[in-house]
């Protein structure tokens, strides 16, 4: 089931970004202390959740005017159910209401993050064409030391 979070939703959802964070360590991408994302929503309005109790979620946010896919994490005792496209899905569904884009950042090459987005329709957005707040979001990550390994920035038209 993919829902709008609720309110009680929220704190469960970290334990999920932890978890699905923790399938990147075999690749040698362990992410710094305080870079868990969903820990700074309080607002439920924007988190996309599967399941109750929740078991992933899109964390959705808005940069240059376009929807921006903040975080998106299954837990990995539900991966390979179809559980991240849905919740995609949904967050096209709701770009496409609200905007004429989804951007996200991601790796380039870990196999379910930039390959597993190019196959879902979404393209990499090279430099010249970022808007100025998608450019100082992806600094931003560089300096939290997010950048373990080669990120890019993407983006799908609804």
């Amino acid at each position: 089931m993919i829902r709008w979070a609720e309110a009680d939703d929220l704190t469960a959802l970290a334990k999920i970004e932890l978890a699905a964070d923790e399938m990147f360590a075999p690749l040698g991408i362990v992410f710094p202390p305080g870079t868990t994302m969903i820990e700074e929503c309080g607002d439920p309005t924007r988190v996309i959740v599967a399941g109750r109790p929740p078991v992933g979620f899109a964390l959705l946010g808005f940069v240059d005017g376009e929807v921006h896919l903040e975080q998106l994490a299954v837990h990995p005792d539900h991966g390979g159910r179809g559980i991240g496209t849905g919740l995609l899905n949904a967050v096209c569904d709701t770009a496409a209401a609200q905007a004429k884009a989804v951007t996200l950042t991601t790796f380039r090459h870990v196999p379910w993050n930039a390959p597993w987005y190019a196959r879902r329709g979404f393209a990499v957005l090279p430099p010249e064409e970022r808007g100025p707040e998608l450019a100082a979001l992806a600094e931003h990550e560089r300096a939290l030391g997010i950048e373990l390994a080669p990120r890019v920035v993407m983006r799908k038209d609804p």
